[in-house]
């Protein structure tokens, strides 16, 4: 079955991106239709907001700006047009207001995101946008026509513009398969591979440390690489390690592993104490405790934490109550962790790569191909967690919708 229609604008991709384009697009008077290839909208945006929907950022905007790393003069301009700020207001007046929690992160107070994709979605169809679901691109036609595969057939759509906003290759099974590389690579479109972000590594952990120490968290360290470091919390995995803190440095580990197949990690268990009063603490009497015992009790550290130590020591060949205390000491506030690997691109939170930023022009308008915008995390960008990856996504959806109202001259 075949099928044809010719229609404004289309959308193609109901993420955050595509969505606010959508509605920069009808509030100006344009007939817009969203197409998904999944059987709803806004499937990784709820997956996002699991654990909490962390919407933006509080901190200032120079500050804030500098977190996306080589993107930030291409962005700037962006989030400027739609800043933090203007976020907050948009989500209040979805009936969502926000808070700033204890680390400059911005939340709903209801801290969902089907709260606030629900008043979306209902203010999107109630102004005019056109939802149409199970409708997978595939390119174009001969004529230049969108080509959908869809469940019982094939859909040709003709449209007066078309924004893509169809993300990177992270969470596949949520729709951001990263299948429209190869599309507008045949179309000569230059595109960064497409690379795991926000990502976990790989560690070589003994059976032991594993089968102890699965899923327990690292609180309240500092990690380090080179010149990069940060406060956060890991988390240790069966295969490695992820989590926040991981995330923030995950850029620059995921290009030294993959350029030399390993990094060294060092994690300051008590980076609040410098060597000195790390001494001190441990020149306590130990009396008849366990070694581990006297390391919890006097230096606060948890059990994922010593065994972190004593994982260490052992792969060096020495055990831990029997180093000196100025490598005890330095040890403590430098565990080296030998990262091997990159977790899967289908395991990270967000990818990086995509298309170059030379390739669109102010507009968000891809030059090779009049008409054709494109938003999200399709362009090549990358930022940490923290409100960041959404921040971008809403804004530039809201540029690629400005692009097309100024192409269309409504």
């Amino acid at each position: 079955m075949s099928d044809s229609s010719t229609i404004d604008v289309a959308v193609i991709g109901a993420g955050p991106a595509g969505l606010m384009a959508a509605e920069t697009l009808v509030k100006a008077g344009a007939r817009v239709t969203v197409f998904d290839a999944m059987p709803s909208a806004g499937r990784k945006f709820l997956m996002a907001g699991r654990g909490g929907l962390n919407l933006t950022h509080s901190e200032p905007l120079p500050d804030f700006m500098a977190r996306y790393g080589a993107a930030e003069a291409r962005l700037a301009p962006v989030i400027d047009g739609f800043t933090p700020v203007d976020l907050r207001t948009w989500s209040e007046a979805l009936g969502q207001p926000t808070f700033i929690g204890s680390s400059g992160r911005v939340f709903p107070e209801s801290f969902k995101a089907s709260p606030l994709l629900r008043a979306w979605l209902r203010r999107l169809g109630e102004s005019g946008v056109s939802f149409a679901f199970r409708h997978r691109w595939t390119g174009w036609s001969a004529d230049d026509a969108l080509r959908f595969e869809m469940p019982d057939g094939e859909r040709l759509v003709s449209a007066k513009a078309t924004v893509l906003a169809l993300g990177g290759a992270s969470w596949a099974k949520l729709g951001s398969d990263g299948a429209w590389v190869d599309i507008l690579a045949a179309k000569n479109i230059a595109i960064a591979p497409l690379r795991p972000a926000n990502v976990g590594f790989d560690v070589a952990w003994s059976d032991i440390f594993k089968d102890r120490f699965e899923g327990q968290p690292l609180k309240g360290i500092a990690l380090s690489f080179g010149a990069h470091a940060v406060r956060g919390e890991a988390m240790v995995t069966r295969s490695g390690i992820e989590g926040g803190g991981i995330y923030a440095l995950s850029s620059v580990l995921r290009e030294a592993v993959m350029a030399d197949g390993k990094a060294v990690l060092n994690i300051a268990l008590r980076p609040d104490l410098d060597a000195g009063a790390l001494t001190r603490k441990l020149a306590a009497p130990r009396g008849k405790q366990s070694f581990s015992n006297f390391l919890r009790k006097a230096l606060h550290l948890s059990p994922v934490a010593i065994g972190l130590l004593q994982e260490v020591a052992i792969a060096e060949g020495v055990q831990l109550a029997s180093l000196e205390p100025e490598k005890l000491v330095a040890l403590i506030n430098a565990v080296p962790v030998v990262l091997t690997g990159v977790a899967p691109i289908a395991r990270a939170i967000s990818s990086a790569g995509g298309i170059v930023f030379d390739e669109i022009d102010d507009g968000f308008m891809l030059k090779r191909m009049p008409g054709v915008f494109v938003a999200g995390e399709m362009l090549d960008w990358e930022a940490p967690t923290g409100g960041y990856l959404l921040q971008a996504s809403f804004a530039t959806g809201v540029a690629a919708g400005t692009g097309v109202l100024n192409w269309i001259n409504l």
